[in-house]
């Protein structure tokens, strides 16, 4: 039996090691650009995802759990699939215009979508309380980018925003639909069954012969883009374990600003200069990262509470 200090510390550790990995994506998305277009990144990260998770699915015997699954299931988690698809190659496209942290914090919208999708399609309620925190959310956001207001770098900046905005969408869609198949197929194979349709689908549009000629350090850097996936989504799952899901996600929202440390260490230590630039962020930018992560956060605790709350007049 584990004592709550001995759970504290193990969810500390594994969301930490979530957030890090997660941090560290952005930045090494960003140097595969010089190298490899966003889809064919992304269709290598689910081959090597869908082979290693179904191998270790195999070992397990969970692959049985397919062979219940009717049409409409099949159905539903390729949609599932294809929102994952354009959340993957989105993100990836928006590194070409955004710095690492910047699209990062740009991702937070997602909760809003997340809301907002359940508001129409699953008839959650959102409060007003929930509503202040995306207006402060929005707000944080206005503020960390104000210095490229009016410069030659907002075109830039907006076009990235906007792309991050459709991997928001895509990803809030995806987690959506992937709730619905949760009575029929565990959270593994739902991955599983999305990296091997990705696979399949992505195959056509892909170049993998762009992976022929590159160094040793590139294809570093494309090994860590394929096996983050997996160390992230595990060490997430891992955390859910010994930590309440609001816990979790709190710690998630931290995510921007790890992305944003490490980028400017690599300014720091000169690491590739040519990719890993300064960010424009002044103390009025980081106090708009501060908003945006405390309204993250904040949204988290208020829907876990109106989840109790509802629950409390259900049983009384």
């Amino acid at each position: 039996m584990q004592t709550p200090k001995q759970l504290f510390l193990y969810g500390l550790f594994f969301s930490v090691i979530t957030v890090l990995f997660w941090g560290m994506l952005a930045i090494a998305l960003k140097l595969t650009s010089g190298f490899a277009d966003p889809i064919t990144l992304t269709w290598l990260r689910f081959c090597v995802a869908g082979v290693v998770l179904g191998l270790w699915q195999w070992q397990r015997g969970k692959l049985s759990e397919f062979r219940h699954l009717t049409r409409r299931d099949y159905g539903r988690l390729i949609a599932t699939g294809s929102f994952l698809i354009v959340n993957y190659t989105s993100f990836a496209w928006s590194l070409r215009y955004l710095l690492p942290g910047s699209a990062q914090l740009s991702f937070q919208f997602a909760p809003l979508f997340l809301a907002l999708g359940g508001l129409f399609f699953l008839k959650e309620k959102v409060s007003g309380l929930q509503w202040l925190c995306f207006l402060t959310l929005g707000i944080g956001m206005l503020t960390f980018f104000h210095p490229v207001f009016g410069t030659q770098q907002a075109d830039t900046i907006w076009i990235g925003f906007a792309i991050i905005q459709v991997s928001a969408m895509a990803w809030s869609i995806y987690a959506l639909l992937q709730k619905s198949l949760f009575n029929r197929l565990s959270p593994s194979n739902i991955l599983l069954g999305v990296y091997v349709y990705a696979a399949i689908v992505m195959l056509p549009f892909t170049s993998p012969s762009q992976f022929s000629g590159i160094s040793l350090s590139d294809w570093l850097v494309t090994g860590f883009c394929c096996l983050n996936t997996l160390i992230a989504y595990g060490a997430f799952a891992q955390a859910l374990r010994y930590w309440q899901t609001v816990q979790v996600s709190a710690a998630i929202a931290l995510t921007p600003v790890t992305a944003f440390v490490l980028t400017e260490l690599c300014v720091l230590f000169g690491w590739w200069p040519s990719l890993i630039t300064s960010s424009h962020a002044d103390a009025l930018s980081l106090f708009g990262m501060l908003m945006v992560v405390a309204s993250a956060i904040s949204v988290q605790f208020l829907s876990v509470s109106m989840a109790r709350r509802k629950r409390t007049l259900i049983t009384s």
